[in-house]
């Protein structure tokens, strides 16, 4: 067991993929979850809130954090059962999701395929219940581990407990009450993989590669080759990926824009309402390109807001707030930021 080191006013740029300059008045890396016990003693001595980091991929550093930083580092990952059409994995908090869904792959297990190659780690993917392609993290959960801070226990919830909405869950809702340790996911044997093809640019892309019964291997590696064409790598050009969520409005509201912008592209939801395009909605107000300073909007990709080299925090905080009053203005649409903002 490695010793544990908790370190004062720690720099946190390098531990956001925005690369803002912030630090943790206390910081703590937990790389095995049996020394949680310690680690929340001296949260407690500290006398400061806590915060529990991944990868810091979904994250907007505007200020110091004035809190007790939970790193979690802990690595693990194993196949805990096998049957005939159902897998079920298990991989430790701290595990680099895009790393993990491909370790799935390599087993033979199908069911993560569309969230390839998406930023951060396995224990703050429910957070943020991430999805992409017509799949997201509450299809494919099973249950996991975490500690509850409020009740101070260990506790297993199921995907039903966890409360998923649109990029939310009972983790996001109330940040400081939950400790995710390790989440396990039920996964199907390759060959039976009942693949999510409905996104057309995954069918364009194994089409214009001749692959008419695609595997899960191959869908992964369709949306890798997609989201590398529309999304700029962090560790060359420092961003947080989509930065705004896909509004959902009434469906009046979405048929009266359709009117005015019949190339608006539109999903009808069960609930009635519509989704629409966030990074449409941006692109179309002119913002696709844009940059102040080192803040900027990604030339390929609307969606995301980038940081060129020294923007701050605030800088960034300030050019979504710019983008967010210009699509009501004009759209009479609310855009919600995705990432966390401090």
């Amino acid at each position: 067991m490695s010793q544990l080191i908790v370190r004062e006013a720690f720099a946190l740029s390098a531990l956001n993929t925005f690369a803002l300059p912030a630090q943790a008045a206390q910081y703590c890396a937990l790389s095995d979850s049996s020394q949680l016990p310690e680690v929340l003693a001296a949260q407690q001595r500290s006398g400061l809130a806590l915060f529990v980091l991944g990868g810091g991929s979904n994250l907007l550093l505007t200020q110091n954090l004035d809190a007790f930083v939970l790193h979690m580092t802990t690595q693990g990952k194993r196949v805990l059962s096998q049957q005939a059409d159902v897998v079920l994995v298990e991989a430790e908090a701290g595990e680099a999701w895009h790393p993990f869904v491909l370790w799935t792959l390599s087993q033979g297990f199908g069911g993560l395929e569309n969230l390839s190659l998406i930023p951060g780690t396995v224990g703050a993917a429910p957070v943020q219940n991430i999805g992409a392609y017509g799949v997201e993290i509450n299809d494919r959960l099973h249950s996991l581990d975490a500690w509850d801070c409020q009740q101070e226990q260990l506790v297993t919830l199921n995907a039903q407990d966890c409360a998923f909405a649109y990029r939310d869950s009972c983790f996001k809702r109330e940040p400081a009450r939950w400790i995710i340790l390790r989440v396990r996911f039920a996964l199907y044997p390759a060959a039976s993989t009942p693949l999510a093809l409905e996104y057309g640019p995954i069918r364009q892309h194994l089409s214009h590669l001749d692959i008419a019964q695609p595997t899960p291997a191959d869908v992964s590696r369709a949306v890798c080759a997609i989201r590398a064409e529309k999304l700029p790598d962090p560790r060359q050009l420092a961003n947080a990926g989509s930065f705004f969520k896909n509004p959902l409005v009434p469906a009046q509201q979405a048929l009266a824009l359709l009117a005015q912008y019949p190339a608006m592209p539109s999903y009808p939801q069960a609930d009635g309402q519509t989704k629409l395009a966030a990074g449409w909605l941006i692109e179309q107000a002119g913002w696709k390109g844009y940059r102040d300073g080192d803040a900027g909007v990604h030339a390929n990709q609307a969606l995301v807001l980038v940081n060129y080299g020294s923007a701050t925090g605030a800088q960034m905080k300030a050019l979504a707030q710019r983008i967010q009053t210009d699509i009501h203005e004009r759209f009479a649409v609310a855009l919600d930021i995705e990432p966390i903002v401090i």
